[in-house]
């Protein structure tokens, strides 16, 4: 699955981007955010993740900066399918891309795919330590659902506090439907 915005191109990784993707999340201060990323992050890791296949409609992507060089790769966004069916969404942005709008960008575009595929609801977990993650979860639609729960970060080495929100795609096209009569 491909997306194009403003800035980014949303793409599936490939085996030649793993030295660029180890090299990004690299970070500490990036991995200490996300669930399943080990740190440090090295080569191995990226080029396991990215032999995993996803589902078709639970994509990953790279957010692959459009320059008219080399690709830059500046973080990831995707889908994944939760133990209980819910679908939540995820995303990571290099350090030095923090502050800029790029997952705010990445989120809307992801966004619109969701509605493309009318999945009927989406989840977001960010870790409570974290705020401009909730910020940009706000931007691109998600509520706090108003529960909190644990969520074991491997950077970290243990649970860490985390707030869920939701997007409820349906009553979202209900009210662009009724805003446009």
């Amino acid at each position: 699955m491909f997306a194009r915005t403003d800035r980014l191109l949303l793409r599936p990784g490939f085996a030649e981007d793993a030295p660029a993707l180890a090299l990004a999340l690299g970070d500490a201060g990036v991995t200490r955010n996300l669930s399943h990323v080990p740190q440090p992050y090295g080569l191995a890791d990226a080029q396991e993740w990215l032999a995993i296949e996803h589902p078709p409609l639970l994509p990953h992507m790279l957010m692959v900066r459009r320059t008219l060089g080399a690709p830059d790769i500046i973080g990831c966004i995707g889908f994944n399918a939760m133990a209980d069916g819910q679908v939540e969404i995820g995303y990571w942005v290099r350090r030095d891309c923090w502050g800029l709008g790029y997952a705010s960008e990445a989120g809307r575009a992801a966004m619109a795919m969701a509605r493309a595929h009318h999945l009927p609801r989406l989840h977001a977990v960010y870790y409570a330590d974290n705020p401009a993650s909730g910020r940009v979860l706000s931007k691109i639609g998600f509520r706090p659902t108003g529960a909190r729960t644990t969520r074991h970060s491997r950077a970290r080495g243990g649970p860490v506090e985390a707030i869920v929100m939701a997007e409820d795609m349906a009553d979202a096209m209900r009210c662009q439907m009724q805003c446009a009569a």
